[in-house]
């Protein structure tokens, strides 16, 4: 009962870090690490597919170990994530609302810029 509840945590996490690859009020590493995590407790099996993912293990990989993020990762990031945030204060009516966009976009930054290199 307890491992399926970690992996139905762990798919609701991966869900929610795949969704924040293209949200940009979403983080993606935290749910991703939670999904490992999760897994790790719940699923040998989908652990290591998690792991072993083409796209999302070496980054996993790289994250718990320490080493940080590829340089080409960080700008891909901040690029489209900047983009993304431009995007939605264009299109939000409210002044306000684009000053707050301001708030997880700074901070997302300086988070990313502060993180080890790989």
């Amino acid at each position: 009962m307890i491992k399926t509840l970690f992996n139905v945590a762990g798919t609701l996490a991966l869900i929610l870090a795949i969704l924040g690859i293209f949200l940009p009020l979403l983080p993606t590493t935290p749910f991703l690490l939670l999904a490992s995590a999760c897994y790790l407790r719940g699923s040998e099996r989908l652990h290591h597919w998690l792991m072993t993912h083409r796209m999302l293990g070496p980054y996993l990989s790289n994250l718990q170990a320490g080493r940080g993020i590829p340089l080409r990762g960080k700008i891909i990031a901040l690029t489209l994530m900047w983009a993304s945030l431009a995007f939605s204060a264009w299109y939000v009516p409210l002044p306000w609302v684009r000053w707050l966009l301001l708030i997880p976009g700074i901070g997302v930054t300086i988070y990313l810029i502060r993180m080890k290199t790989l």
